[in-house]
């Protein structure tokens, strides 16, 4: 049965309770303190602040204008602001449908390493090639998990499947039920645990392996001072590509979800408020990762140990939580259920984008429509999975950079790198001068409210956001190198 009424969040703290869900994730707990600690630090944080109230203002607020304006999904929503625009609709569903079976990949990751450490294994969990026998379906170190024959060969494709079944079964529930319910249980202990995670983490000592003992205040400075004596054109504008690339992962921009969880906005909410509160929620709890990471990363590894994407998470980290003593299983518990809850909302909303597509485009319901795209999904994450299994095929191939890549590296690039930028660019041309950006403004003011950067948001839209997206994009496509 067709879905007559549109399904609208019960109120705005749920809203943004799952709109700062889908900004809290992988990307911020995993990539901020990384890039932080590559670029300087606290230039790098300064420069993403600074971004974040200007820059990633602006699609945050137009593409929640757009969907509440339209009430649409991102399939369909662009179709109505301008009937010649509906291609761009199309791109913005394919950036969550390329990145919902890695990212069920990856989540599955974290839930292998929340059980090991839930059930007193992180010891193990540290030991050097845990990682990848984990993931590619070899021998694990002293057989720990007792995973054997055909499990334990797949162990990571069964743990992919259980992230993703959740992902699905509170999609299924609805906006009310399952989103917004899930939304407002599983946040407010998110922000408990990075907060209470944050303090821990400055009040350690210890040794790293150059010998020299520090503490978590010390690590703390580097990534909140910034140092400036190294600074040079190059690594500015480095930085400053970097933490652009790092609004994406940060506010869920450029890949339709902000668009589907506008779309349930009611008419008479503060949109202007709701924008800000995600702004800050989101800045917050990437500010709050690089206070949990970097501090304890520089007392137990040293100035030189920080290291990004999965081995930061999966291998780094566990090592310092080994070399905390018996407290280390469970701040590793602690930290992972953090991950996976972090890891939860945003595949959530992920999901929900596409699932709001096909039920606003093809009528499906909603059911169906979870059923139907889960299983693709689950299908495409099994290839994912396999790209790393020791008795199925590796996919090397050569990206753009030079770099080696298996799939999940060749999707991650295709949707972060070239496909995630193409919308923003789209729709920043799209609303900047075809609807113009007061179509926006007077949506974002519905209800008598006062759009605070009116004139920032004009300039930012029309001019400087596409300028820097476009270079973004040149970038990423090797046509134009910092080096």
């Amino acid at each position: 049965m067709e879905e007559k009424k549109r399904n609208s969040f019960a109120g705005s703290i749920g809203f943004v309770l799952a709109a700062a869900g889908s900004a809290v994730g992988l990307g911020n707990i995993w990539r901020f303190p990384y890039l932080a600690a590559k670029d300087g630090g606290g230039l790098f944080l300064l420069i993403y602040l600074i971004l974040a109230v200007t820059f990633g203002y602006t699609l945050l607020t137009t593409e929640i204008s757009i969907g509440r304006k339209t009430k649409q999904s991102p399939l369909t929503a662009y179709g109505v602001l301008n009937k010649k625009w509906n291609f761009l609709g199309v791109l913005a569903c394919l950036v969550p449908f390329i990145i919902l079976p890695y990212y069920a990949v990856i989540g599955g990751w974290v839930v292998k390493y929340f059980v090991a450490f839930l059930t007193g294994h992180g010891a193990e969990a540290a030991t050097d090639g845990f990682f990848n026998g984990f993931i590619s379906g070899g021998t694990l170190v002293d057989n720990y998990s007792g995973a054997s024959g055909i499990f334990g060969q797949y162990e990571s494709v069964a743990y992919m499947a259980i992230f993703m079944i959740a992902t699905s079964l509170i999609i299924i529930l609805g906006v009310n039920g399952g989103i917004e319910k899930f939304s407002m249980i599983l946040m407010p202990i998110l922000f408990l645990l990075v907060i209470g995670i944050a303090i821990f983490s400055l009040t350690i000592k210890g040794q790293a392996p150059d010998g020299v003992t520090r503490t978590g205040l010390q690590g703390l400075k580097v990534f909140l001072i910034p140092d400036f004596e190294s600074i040079t054109v190059k690594s500015f504008f480095t930085t400053v590509i970097d933490a652009m690339g790092q609004l994406f992962y940060s506010l869920s921009v450029a890949m339709g979800i902000m668009i589907a969880y506008g779309s349930y906005v009611k008419d008479e909410a503060n949109l202007v408020k709701s924008v800000n509160q995600i702004e800050f929620f989101d800045t917050m709890v990437a500010v709050l990762s690089g206070v949990m990471i970097i501090p304890a990363v520089i007392v137990f590894m040293g100035p030189d140990g920080m290291s990004g994407g999965p081995s930061l998470m999966f291998v780094s980290l566990p090592k310092i939580f080994a070399a905390m003593g018996p407290v280390g299983n469970v701040v590793g518990a602690l930290f992972f259920a953090m991950v996976l809850f972090a890891a939860l909302t945003s595949s959530m909303s992920i999901l929900e984008a596409i699932v709001s597509s096909l039920i606003d485009k093809f009528k499906l319901p909603r059911k169906a429509a979870t059923i139907v795209e889960s299983v693709i999904a689950l299908i495409l994450a099994v290839i994912v999975c396999l790209g790393y299994n020791k008795n199925a095929l590796f996919f090397n191939i050569k990206l753009p950079n030079g770099s080696d890549a298996q799939i999940l590296d060749i999707m991650d690039y295709l949707s972060n790198n070239i496909t995630m930028p193409i919308v923003a660019i789209f729709t920043c041309i799209l609303v900047g001068w075809v609807v113009k950006p007061k179509t926006i403004i007077d949506e974002a003011e519905k209800g008598g409210y006062k759009m605070g950067r009116k004139l920032l948001y004009k300039v930012m839209i029309r001019f400087v956001a596409p300028i820097m997206l476009i270079f973004l994009l040149l970038i990423s496509l090797g046509i134009i190198k910092l080096d």
